[in-house]
């Protein structure tokens, strides 16, 4: 499980935060209709910089005037960081109330309140970018589903800022071995994410505003994107984003900032996005969505999501080798487990040849009762059914010369 810890003494707008600008915070009710903001920091470790003197992401310079923005406007907002495999997010201040017009009748002091306001807004913004992930890896896409759950009963405009570098590690978007300016993997992505109902990872984010800050800055130490590559992140997010309901932007300007607070003790490795270096990718297809109870036949569903897939194998530059590896989970007879995920690769792979993959790179093979889901899934937060959905799987694994 994902959970994260403050490495710092800075705290949100708690019981015991005297600090301007919270204190009447604490007893004013949200105002009707006003709207509601969630901002979501990315606190995986490819943000944060190993050591002082480094260059890394500061959100606090291109977010200060939304923030403020938005506090004028009335809204409540809430701040949270994220990371880990199942997109945990440890939240710094929850539906603030930001209406400084109601909290005083005394025009110099609903200034002030203003003021103060926004300033405790920031500092609530830097303790969650200095908020250290327990695991490594994130899962943006499970981020956006907590933000857009904790907007679920907002009235009023709903607004979600999504603070990170867009390196998701886990989850159908893992972008590890990725071609960032590939159209054609940005479409497989999002068809793979994008399965058929309730096999759908994206979250619900319809009637929300999404705006995402930073895509492709990482921290020093990490592969650092070119202005094409960022431009592919931004059009990827963007993109599952409107799939998933939501009006979308993504900002452009530089996050960048000499000598951001270096990573505590003890921060978890991060997995590296090598933008396009892998020699290896492995796209896993939830089969269920591509398979009935115990059949071995296809979805007709199923068949673009697979069509999208070959283009991408087909397309890969120095393509080597595609392996197919089907599995089952524990709930049927032991005696036709490895048949059965053997015919189910099989399907797989006759459409994959069907769609243009060479015969030849193409094998199959039913690898039985599947050991467990990967290890960058958080097992320890799924449900059985989840964790029977993620047993019965098939990874297509695309392999470079």
């Amino acid at each position: 499980m994902g959970i994260l810890t403050a490495t710092t003494v800075l705290t949100g707008c708690d019981e015991d935060d005297e600090r301007a600008g919270c204190a009447w915070t604490k007893t004013q009710a949200p105002t009707a209709e006003a709207g509601s903001t969630v901002v979501l920091v990315d606190g995986s470790a490819s943000v944060h910089v190993k050591k002082a003197g480094a260059r890394g992401p500061d959100y606090g310079r291109t977010v200060d005037e939304l923030l403020g923005k938005e506090d004028e406007q009335g809204e409540t907002v809430s701040i949270g960081t994220f990371g880990g495999p199942a997109g945990d997010v440890v939240w710094t201040v929850q539906e603030r109330p930001g209406d400084w017009k109601e909290s005083n009748e005394n025009p110099r002091n609903q200034e002030l309140n203003r003021q103060a306001a926004n300033g405790c807004l920031r500092d609530d913004l830097a303790t969650a970018q200095r908020t250290r992930p327990v695991d490594g890896g994130t899962d943006v896409l499970a981020a956006l589903a907590a933000g857009a759950e904790m907007l679920s009963g907002a009235k009023g405009e709903r607004r979600l800022l999504v603070l990170s570098d867009g390196l998701s590690t886990a989850g159908c978007a893992d972008l590890r071995g990725a071609r960032f300016g590939s159209p054609q993997d940005l479409k497989s992505i999002v068809s793979v994410c994008d399965a058929q109902g309730e096999f759908s990872e994206l979250p619900h984010l319809s009637g929300v505003k999404v705006t995402f800050v930073g895509l492709g800055h990482s921290a020093g130490g990490q592969p650092s994107a070119d202005t094409a590559q960022r431009a592919w992140l931004r059009k990827l997010w963007t993109t599952l984003c409107g799939r998933a309901g939501g009006t979308c932007d993504a900002e452009d300007a530089s996050v960048m900032a000499e000598s951001p607070a270096p990573a505590g003790p003890g921060s978890p490795d991060e997995p590296t996005v090598g933008y396009g270096d892998s020699r290896s990718r492995t796209i896993t297809l939830p089969g269920a969505a591509l398979f009935d109870t115990d059949s071995p036949r296809l979805r007709p569903a199923a068949v673009p999501t697979l069509a999208d897939v070959a283009a991408t194998a087909r397309t890969t530059p120095s393509l080597d080798r595609v392996v197919v590896n089907g599995y089952v989970d524990p709930r049927g007879g032991s005696g036709n487990d490895r048949e059965l995920s053997q015919d189910r690769a099989d399907s797989v792979r006759e459409v994959l040849v069907d769609h243009g993959v060479p015969a030849s790179r193409v094998t199959a093979h039913g690898r039985g009762r599947s050991p467990g889901c990967p290890k960058e899934k958080a097992v320890t937060d799924m449900t059985r059914a989840q964790r029977l959905q993620c047993d019965r799987r098939v990874d297509v694994e695309i392999i470079r010369k």
